[in-house]
């Protein structure tokens, strides 16, 4: 493909092909999936991840808020969206567009029905999310009652699925906890399926309880992080293939005589002559300070080439004394080498928080 003139985030339709196939080699022919595309699909393009996801037949999307998912039906989306954090006053917005909430606390489920009723509902589909141990969103199972009791006396809405999340799938040292979680999730949905006519989907999955925890697949499964092509693991790493590749270019070429500083705040110094390369990307497009001061890496011919002084708003510099590179070469910041999971470590964070903060000013270019 053609070497970056420019920043930009490529995006391989082809890895998240690959993904996916792995994810659900996983699990069962009949067990469902959904695929997470919140954040703009975890920093990459939800509109185009969405659409291809959409030609493969996953059977949901997921968002975080409302106007993501306004978003996705503007683009075309039709199969069906979970708004995981919805807020009453986007209710309206949300039925407008066919999309389906996730309702956490006796208050908001209240809140919906009432919209629901006012707009003529009738068994508008409701995701109802229960706490088992990560405590941060969900009903608790001494809610059960009313919440039964709400769903008797009004036909607006009916239950489409029961879920819940796992707050540490990935780490086996708390695989104790996470089993636990798990009990506490079949006793509840037992509580409830005894007391309604139909059956909703059952789900609790996440990418590492995919790959860990079988016994918890139930009707369906959700991934996020899995998709966009990391498993949380080195063993599982191998799998997946990185779906997006942060490039840039060599702006200029500087030689640094010895004693002097680089950058602001003269946070470098210099103890002998080195050369840096100064890149167009900085922390206004998602690569914060965090990264500067030598932490933080790029690969320039396959070389690392390690971030000198403090990150600035639009350009980094690296030390490149030992690498041989001229101005308007091609660097890569993540994708194959270093991963984003590499680069993010880094500066003592993860992959996610990396990802997803990427600014949307990136050029994005999506290979088919």
């Amino acid at each position: 493909m053609p070497k970056a003139q420019e920043t930009l985030l490529e995006i391989d339709l082809k890895a998240l092909e690959h993904n996916l196939a792995y994810l659900k080699s996983r699990i069962q022919p009949t067990t469902k999936f959904m695929a997470v595309v919140k954040a703009y699909a975890y920093g990459n393009a939800a509109e185009a991840i969405a659409k291809h996801l959409e030609t493969l037949g996953v059977d949901y999307f997921a968002v975080a808020y409302t106007y993501e998912g306004e978003q996705l039906r503007t683009a075309g989306i039709t199969t069906p969206i979970l708004v995981l954090h919805p807020q009453a006053i986007s209710f309206n917005a949300l039925i407008e567009n066919c999309l389906e909430p996730n309702l956490y606390s006796l208050k908001v489920l209240k809140a919906f029905i009432t919209t629901a009723e006012s707009l003529k509902q009738t068994d508008y589909p409701i995701h109802l999310k229960f706490n088992t141990g990560l405590n941060r969103l969900g009903f608790s199972e001494a809610d059960i009652p009313e919440i039964i009791s709400l769903l008797k006396n009004t036909a607006s809405v009916k239950v489409v699925s029961l879920f819940s999340h796992m707050a540490a799938s990935e780490d086996l040292n708390e695989k104790p906890f996470t089993l636990n979680q798990i009990d506490a999730f079949n006793s509840i949905s037992e509580l409830i399926l005894k007391q309604l006519h139909y059956k909703p989907l059952l789900h609790m999955c996440n990418t590492s309880g995919i790959l860990n925890f079988p016994e918890a697949h139930y009707d369906m499964v959700r991934s996020g992080i899995g998709m966009y092509g990391f498993g949380n693991s080195e063993k599982e790493n191998i799998h997946f293939k990185p779906v997006s590749t942060l490039k840039t270019v060599i702006s200029q070429i500087h030689h640094i005589p010895a004693g002097q500083s680089v950058g602001y705040n003269r946070a470098f110094k210099s103890d002998a002559p080195i050369v840096t390369a100064t890149l167009p990307l900085g922390h206004a497009d998602g690569i914060g300070r965090e990264y500067g001061n030598g932490k933080g890496f790029v690969a320039i011919n396959g070389q690392k080439a390690h971030i000198v002084g403090n990150t600035c708003m639009d350009m980094i510099m690296v030390d490149i004394t030992n690498i041989d590179c001229q101005e308007g070469d091609e660097v890569i910041v993540f994708g194959d080498y270093p991963t984003a999971e590499e680069f993010a470590a880094t500066a003592n964070t993860i992959s996610y928080e990396l990802l997803t903060g990427l600014s949307q000013r990136i050029k994005r270019i999506i290979l088919k």
